[in-house]
C-alpha cells in the first residue's frame, strides 16, 4: 500500500510539473493523460472540454486505443452529464448496467469520470475520463488519487468567467 501512495504522490509531481512549465495546452494535456493511462495501468485515459454555452463535451487528448465514438456529444448525454450536472465523480464498476453510458469501446466494463473544476467560479470546465476492461476496476483509493489529479491540472481551464 505504501509502495503505491508512494507512486501517486511521484505521478502527481510529475502533472504538477508539466502545469507548470506553461507549454502549449494540448501537448501539456496529452503528456498527462499518457503519464496517468502509463501510471495507473489504465486502458483508455480521456479530458475534454465542457462548453455550458453550446451544451457539448469534446474530446481535447486521449491517451489509449483510439479516439472515442462520440469526439462531441450534448451535454444531457452519458455519464458525462451526471458528472457535470451533479457536480461529483461518477465510477460506475459495471457499465453495462448502467443505461447512461455512452459506448465508447465494445469492451469497456467500468469507467469514472471526475469532474474538473475551474479555479475561479468552481463551475465544472471539464472532464477526466478513464476506462477499464475490468469491472470494479477503481476503487475509492483510484478515486481519491484521480480526483487529486484533477485539482492538479484544473488551471490549464479557463472557465467563462476567466475568459471575459
Amino acid at each position: 500500500m505504501g509502495d503505491m501512495l508512494a507512486h501517486n504522490e511521484q505521478l502527481l509531481s510529475e502533472l504538477r510539473r508539466i502545469v507548470s512549465n506553461g507549454g502549449d495546452r494540448t501537448v501539456s494535456l496529452q503528456q498527462i493523460a499518457d503519464i496517468l493511462k502509463n501510471g495507473g495501468i489504465y486502458r483508455w485515459v480521456g479530458l475534454y472540454d465542457v462548453d455550458h454555452a453550446n451544451g457539448q463535451v469534446s474530446i481535447i487528448v486521449w491517451s489509449g486505443q483510439g479516439a472515442p465514438e462520440h469526439p462531441t456529444f450534448p451535454l444531457t448525454k452519458g455519464l458525462t452529464s451526471a458528472a457535470v450536472s451533479g457536480r461529483k465523480t461518477i465510477n460506475v464498476g459495471d457499465i453495462t448496467a448502467d443505461p447512461r453510458y455512452l459506448t465508447a469501446f465494445g469492451t469497456t466494463r467500468s469507467e469514472i469520470i471526475v469532474p474538473i473544476f475551474s479555479c475561479s467560479d468552481k463551475s465544472v470546465v471539464g472532464t477526466l475520463d478513464v476506462e477499464s476492461d475490468k469491472q470494479n476496476a477503481f476503487s475509492s483509493d483510484v478515486q481519491d488519487f484521480l480526483e487529486a489529479c484533477s485539482d492538479e491540472i484544473r488551471s490549464l481551464w479557463r472557465s467563462s468567467a476567466d475568459k471575459s
